[in-house]
């Protein structure tokens, strides 16, 4: 007899607010402005004592009465970070250039022409490379400010609004960020629920291209809901991505083990039977061989980009029952060959 989903089991998330730390570290820009933001947490009703303490958190319509007090102030939604300011309402013009869009990949293509239009420092680039998309944000930082929580905050920003637009979560394979760790490393799960590499070329999002071809689904009207609601709406998850294909990706991601898991240990983790989550996630237009090839290519790419193991090894890894598996199915997925692959990228 199938068994359905405990509830007790359904992922819950809660809202705790924004950690302090990752709020203080965006005042950076502000401070070096020569922006009073003491008083500015004050008027916001954030009391300075209290979210100094360790671990303390700062509630998300607290922070979104201090980011529009500081864009008032300085004159500039990106918090003093650019070297031409962007001007109060810069994004709300960004968003109504690209709702017409007919796609995902319009609207980005057409979001990063506009970035380059108000900006002398910071760019934005969309990569297509085999079933991989890569949203690269380039800041060139000539204020020298720590910039880190700027373009982490942009990447967040660029990844909930375009999920709206399509309304559907865009699920990351992962993210790569040209910065060390920081001190908040708890808030990643929030802001990239995928696995983080650090110490990167570049910073950039990286995801399957098939969401590039889907259309967006909002009209003029409710875009000015949405920005009415701003920043409030773009401070958590646009949704909490609690469809099978997504906790099945965190599950193989987070194993490292993919080789390990059957369908049938999946089904038992997710408390129900094979048949069933066969089926919810061919209602999710998925299948766990779709996934399960997901992230072995994703792995695959990764490993093969920036490490020295041999693709034999690699392949074992991946769980393939010899190269020569690995090979063809590697050549599927980005049109090369593993070798030729990681050579195009050392080149």
């Amino acid at each position: 007899m199938e068994t359905e989903e405990k509830p007790q089991e359904v992922e819950q998330r809660q809202e705790p607010g924004i950690l302090a730390a990752a709020v203080f570290a965006h005042l950076a820009g502000p401070r070096a402005a020569g922006v009073d933001c003491d008083q500015l947490l004050l008027h916001a009703g954030i009391d300075l004592p209290t979210a100094m303490a360790p671990d303390a958190r700062i509630g998300r319509e607290q922070l979104a009465r201090l980011l529009r007090r500081l864009w008032d102030e300085l004159g500039d939604e990106s918090s003093g970070y650019l070297a031409r300011p962007w001007l109060p309402g810069t994004f709300a013009m960004m968003g109504h250039a690209t709702i017409t869009c007919p796609s995902l990949r319009r609207a980005l293509l057409r979001s990063a022409r506009f970035v380059d239009m108000v900006s002398d420092d910071l760019h934005i680039k969309l990569v297509e490379d085999g079933e991989e998309a890569r949203l690269i944000f380039h800041h060139e930082n000539r204020k020298q400010l720590p910039n880190q929580n700027f373009v982490e905050s942009l990447s967040v920003i660029w990844l909930r609004f375009f999920s709206w637009l399509i309304d559907r979560t865009i699920l990351l394979e992962r993210v790569h960020l040209a910065f060390p760790p920081p001190d908040y490393p708890e808030e990643y799960a929030d802001m990239f629920p995928c696995r983080h590499y650090f110490h990167q070329q570049e910073t950039c999002l990286v995801f399957n291209t098939r969401y590039l071809s889907m259309p967006l689904v909002r009209d003029a009207q409710q875009l000015s809901e949405f920005l009415s609601r701003a920043p409030e709406c773009l401070l958590s998850q646009y949704k909490s991505d609690n469809s099978y294909t997504g906790r099945i990706r965190r599950m193989l991601q987070s194993d490292n083990s993919i080789e390990n898991l059957s369908l049938d240990d999946v089904a038992e983790r997710l408390y129900t039977s094979p048949q069933t989550l066969r089926r919810r996630l061919k209602d999710e237009g998925n299948s766990w061989q779709d996934i399960k090839d997901s992230v072995r290519r994703d792995m695959a790419m990764y490993q093969l980009k920036g490490q020295e193991t041999a693709v034999a090894e690699i392949a074992e890894r991946l769980g393939f029952s010899e190269p020569s598996a690995f090979n063809r199915a590697f050549k599927k997925w980005t049109g090369l060959a593993p070798g030729a692959y990681r050579e195009k990228y050392r080149g």
